[in-house]
């Protein structure tokens, strides 16, 4: 994987946006595109951060996630300071291209969770006498 760029193509039309072969990432009004994080054997949902075209960029280039923190506004390379480096096996577009799904495979303790956990996803919403409660699915 190897991309330095941090401008992509833009997408001429809808055909070659849906169909086409060139990579057109369309991030938000905030620059940011939504990206789906799984562990890439097990299909386990992990994850779902944003990135920006840095981000973007740089996962291309290292074949490591990066992603961009919405709280401290900041490039963030997953795993960093947790160990949790998620190296890239795969990256699939959606089709308008405003979504991304990496598989990954992870490092150090196999979490991803800054919590300790091994997916952001552990609890449940269930409905509990009409009204919304969150119970913990994983432990």
């Amino acid at each position: 994987m190897s991309q330095s760029l941090t401008t992509f193509p833009v997408a001429v039309s809808r055909e070659e946006l849906e169909e086409g072969s060139v990579f057109s990432p369309r991030f938000d009004a905030n620059g940011l595109i939504t990206c789906v994080t799984t562990e890439a054997i097990s299909g386990e949902l992990l994850m779902v951060a944003y990135m920006n075209a840095e981000a973007l960029a740089k996962t291309l280039e290292t074949g490591e996630a990066w992603y961009w923190s919405r709280s401290r506004k900041e490039l963030w390379h997953k795993g960093d300071t947790s160990g949790q480096l998620q190296t890239v096996q795969e990256i699939r577009v959606d089709c308008d291209q405003d979504a991304l799904w990496l598989k990954v495979s992870v490092a150090g303790d196999g979490g991803c969770c800054h919590t300790g956990r091994e997916s952001c996803f552990y609890r449940l919403l269930e409905s509990k006498d009409g009204s919304p409660q969150l119970t913990r699915d994983h432990v």
